[in-house]
């Protein structure tokens, strides 16, 4: 018999569609995938299984009548416990959180897989606020890698990655703000996008600012690109979203013949890259050559603009802080709690400085754009290190910044940017390789991913040895 958690979004709905198997059927297979990984991962804080199966049900008489109510109808999905559910808490990874507050408002993103039929599963750790590139919490504790409970699953949208690989739904809604999306996707070894900035409406809005985005996180780019299709519905509770563009889904087929791909195996020698990694990625670049792309080593012109970031990133942390008492402090995740103090001591012109840094880097970026079509790098230099720890042991690192080099700059220029599995490392772990385009090219990423999807077909979706 087909074990329906293995399979992605695209093959649940044809099979629904000839009568194969139900949304009950896949429900009921997530769950029970839910229920075995759980104890091993810790992947969710919140799973409503008998709304779920109702769901499911109701989904199920619609396929009957062949009356789908929209894209993904009847597919199991997460959502990264940042983003507004109706019928349940919120709670952020926080302690500061009430649960008992009134919860009945969806999230534009997650209104827009209402709307479509999507069948709701849970909610997925974060750590707290989702402000590290890791995800645990005072509130829910650690969130372990699919591939060895030990490591970390990366973060801060580390539920939903786990959730996915190990098939517990197909299809998962993060967060990206430094990498969020990206760096769990790499480490757990399944496909993330962070979109342009304004593709998918969000609200309420970040307390990170424009440097947050919402995106999918999927067994593979066909998975990603129709949940796009969903998710960038517009809603008018969110200011700065961007005008409906076409089909995602309908771009994917284009392959990358022609295309002009620069490769940047290390950012002109700023960051040290792990070799199996670095030899990952290089077959990666390989491999699109073979598919008709002009492949050349090409590195963009810029410097680390980590300090911009940190003073944008912690003047958010001291924002969300701002009106807490004392006690709710002392109830923060440490780190977050001394970031946000850091971030309190910046001044106006402090942040403006931040912002003038991040436009000139959106113009570098723009300039080489005119150049190359897509940007591939290393999504990140390591693999998943150990559960608990901001930054790796020994690395001297003092915040998780120190080993995302590759990320947190796309949200800075808010760029579409994707993160794709491309094998395993020499511990076993998989490694991530990274597409980049100008602003507005999402569909130029999902296409050059979906072209590559076979690349890292090892890892994607793998289950834990132990189950």
């Amino acid at each position: 018999m087909t074990d329906l958690s293995a399979l992605t979004a695209r093959q649940l709905l044809a099979g629904y569609e000839k009568g194969e198997f139900s949304p009950v059927d896949a429900t009921r297979a997530a769950l029970a995938r839910i229920e075995a990984v759980q104890p091993l991962v810790n992947a969710f804080v919140r799973v409503d299984a008998q709304e779920a199966l109702a769901q499911a049900e109701a989904s199920a008489a619609r396929w009957r009548r062949k009356e789908p109510l929209g894209l993904v109808d009847g597919v199991p999905v997460s959502v990264k416990d940042l983003l507004l559910m109706r019928g349940g808490p919120t709670l952020r990874g926080s302690r500061t959180v009430r649960p008992d507050a009134a919860w009945d408002e969806d999230a534009p993103s997650v209104a827009r897989l209402r709307e479509h039929g999507a069948v709701f599963l849970g909610k997925t750790t974060t750590p707290e606020f989702g402000w590290k590139g890791v995800t645990d919490s005072p509130l829910s504790g650690a969130t372990g890698n699919p591939y060895d409970p030990s490591r970390t699953s990366g973060g801060s949208s580390g539920g939903s990655a786990a959730a996915v690989a190990l098939g517990a739904g197909p299809l998962s809604l993060g967060t990206d703000g430094g990498g969020s999306v990206r760096i769990p996707a790499s480490f757990c070894g399944i496909f993330g996008l962070k979109p342009t900035y304004g593709r998918v409406p969000l609200y309420p809005s970040s307390p990170f600012g424009t440097l947050a985005h919402v995106g999918p996180m999927t067994r593979d780019a066909a998975d990603a690109a129709l949940l796009m299709d969903v998710i960038s519905g517009p809603d008018w509770r969110d200011w700065s979203q961007l005008a409906p563009g076409g089909s995602m889904t309908a771009a994917l087929d284009g392959g990358v013949k022609g295309l002009r791909v620069a490769y940047s195996a290390s950012f002109g020698g700023q960051v040290a890259v792990r070799p199996d990694v670095a030899a990952a990625v290089r077959a990666a670049a390989g491999k699109l050559a073979e598919l008709g792309a002009y492949v050349e080593e090409a590195d963009p012109d810029f410097t680390d603009p980590v300090e911009a970031f940190h003073t944008l990133w912690f003047s958010g942390a001291a924002r969300l802080v701002q009106h807490f008492g004392a006690k709710q402090r002392e109830l923060l995740d440490p780190g977050l709690r001394e970031v946000s103090a850091l971030g309190a001591r910046y001044s106006a012109l402090d942040y403006l400085a931040a912002v003038d840094a991040r436009m000139e880097l959106g113009r570098r970026m723009g300039r080489f754009h005119a150049t190359y079509d897509l940007l591939l790098t290393p999504t990140l230099p390591i693999t998943a290190f150990e559960t608990g720890a901001e930054v790796p042991k020994g690395s001297g690192h003092r915040r998780w910044t120190g080993w995302t080099p590759f990320t947190y700059p796309f949200n800075l220029t808010q760029q579409p940017a994707a993160t794709m599995p491309c094998g395993l490392a020499a511990d076993g772990l998989p490694i991530g390789v990274q597409l980049v385009a100008a602003r507005h090219r999402d569909d130029l990423v999902l296409r050059a991913a979906h072209a590559l999807n076979h690349l890292g077909q090892e890892t994607n979706g793998r289950s834990l040895k132990a189950i």
